[in-house]
């Protein structure tokens, strides 16, 4: 993939965002050649801002980066579609998007980025920075709490304690595979050689 950046007079491409999962349109940004070059090499969408007149990172003051899943040119050349996965509000004004619109797809991946950012920007009001900070004994300690409770709930009936033991489970294994500085796609990359 090779943008015709020459096609515009001040070398700049726009860039369309969108949203890995559900598809829809997060916001427009402009990149140059070494906005997309820094895109590509660290995985968070970078544009050239035309007000600031240098490359920007969306989400560098915010911590709502946009991981980057893939990058597409059209068939001229000269427009970037970039499929990502937001890690809070794209928009300044704290919408989902740039459009005012709503982005209800919620799933594992987007769990994954937000105990991610809790991790790396830890706050005093959040429960997952607190597992963090007490480090990997307690995290491995309440997955294994957690599990057990499972365990006793799966002996009855009760449909919303259940299902509500089953994600806490799994709220947890996904903290201790970042606390281990792994992810969901490392697990799912081993059973699939399982599987072969």
């Amino acid at each position: 993939m090779k943008p015709d950046f020459s096609k515009y007079t001040d070398g700049l491409v726009p860039a369309i965002i969108q949203d890995a999962e559900s598809r829809q349109v997060l916001m427009l940004g402009f990149m140059n050649e070494a906005a997309l070059e820094q895109s590509a090499r660290e995985g968070k969408v970078t544009f050239f801002s035309r007000s600031k007149q240098r490359l920007w990172t969306k989400g560098e003051t915010s911590g709502h980066f946009l991981f980057i899943k893939e990058i597409k040119a059209d068939c001229d050349n000269d427009t970037l579609l970039i499929k990502a996965s937001p890690a809070g509000p794209v928009c300044h004004t704290g919408a989902a998007t740039c459009f005012n619109e709503e982005n209800p797809v919620f799933s594992l991946s987007r769990l994954e980025l937000i105990i991610a950012d809790r991790k790396n920007n830890p706050t005093d009001k959040s429960y997952t920075s607190s597992l963090f900070a007490k480090g990997i004994n307690k995290v491995a300690q309440k997955l294994g709490e957690e599990a057990v409770e499972l365990v006793i709930e799966s002996k009855d009936d009760n449909r919303e304690l259940f299902l509500g033991e089953a994600a806490d489970l799994l709220f947890h294994y996904l903290v201790l595979l970042q606390h281990k500085n792994y992810t969901l796609a490392d697990v799912i990359s081993t059973l699939e050689k399982r599987h072969r």
